[in-house]
């Protein structure tokens, strides 16, 4: 999918789903439904207008447009946020933006939506102007609960990256560029593609998972996966993502990575001598290979 930058709009028809879709989560995906155009905003709004409280991501913004693509959505239109649009009234916004840029005649927002300067707009502001017709989605519940993206956030955080899927509607994927380390996985019969968390991003939480990876290539591979700090070793590296990818053999350093977390497998553990902790792995790697297809 072709990520479209607000300025670059051909003005035409439209029915627009407007917010952020960190995630596209479930509840994201009943506001995205119907609509032939995606409407959302980088960097995430609250980086801009309250950094402090900003929360850490589920997606970048190549991934989302994946996932928006995925749902059947052929136009991604991305608003440049910033200081200057965060000034924007909420009039301005619907002037400017929804008729003006790009001639919205349905508008489709979650129920808390809000939108302009403060976020001073509200859905009501929409449902009364005349110039395009409004549909406000519910929050979407599962099993009683809301899905939300602070709480896939939560659930990533506490390893919890099966329930996160669930919500999600896909496995939670982290994306990065593969570093040199020290090279302590290949000294054990197990290299590994490492990649450091970064903000603004979600990092799931100290534990080893099976899920997989895919290179910029495409090509994908069962891969075994270790988020922590290795306390096995002294290392000066700080918490890391490390991949083994099942039946690849090669080189990654300074490529691009994605990797897809489907299931915890155990936490982290200190093993009382380097044979354990092989054996220990090689026992991962055998679960990885059973639990995952690709």
């Amino acid at each position: 999918m072709k990520i479209t930058r607000l300025d670059d709009v051909e003005p035409r028809p439209r029915s627009v789903a407007v917010g952020t879709f960190d995630g596209v989560h479930l509840g994201h995906r009943e506001v995205i439904r119907g609509a032939d155009t995606v409407l959302t905003f980088d960097p995430h709004p609250m980086s801009v207008t309250a950094p402090e409280r900003a929360p850490a991501l589920l997606t970048t913004l190549e991934r989302k447009a994946e996932l928006v693509s995925s749902l059947g959505i052929d136009e991604l239109v991305v608003v440049a946020f910033d200081q200057a649009f965060a000034m924007r009234s909420a009039d301005q916004f619907v002037d400017e933006v929804l008729v003006d840029a790009l001639n919205a005649s349905q508008i489709r927002v979650g129920s808390n939506f809000a939108f302009g300067h403060s976020a001073e707009g509200k859905v009501a502001r929409l449902l009364e102007d005349s110039r395009f017709e409004t549909t406000v989605v519910p929050l979407f519940d599962l099993d009683g609960d809301t899905v939300s993206s602070s709480r896939i956030r939560g659930l990533i955080r506490a390893g919890d990256v099966t329930e996160a899927a669930r919500l999600l509607g896909s496995p939670f994927v982290f994306e990065g560029i593969v570093e040199d380390g020290e090279k302590r996985g290949r000294e054990l019969g197990y290299p590994t593609a490492n990649l450091s968390p970064s903000a603004p991003f979600c990092t799931p939480g100290q534990a080893v998972y099976a899920g997989s990876a895919r290179l910029a290539d495409g090509q994908r591979f069962k891969a075994a996966i270790n988020v922590g700090l290795r306390p096995m070793f002294k290392s000066g590296l700080g918490e890391l993502i490390e991949a083994y990818l099942l039946d690849f053999d090669g080189s990654l350093y300074g490529q691009p990575l994605s990797i897809e977390f489907v299931t915890r497998l155990r936490g982290e553990e200190r093993f009382e001598n380097v044979d354990a902790l092989i054996d220990q792995m090689t026992a991962d790697v055998e679960a990885t290979r059973q639990l995952i297809t690709l």
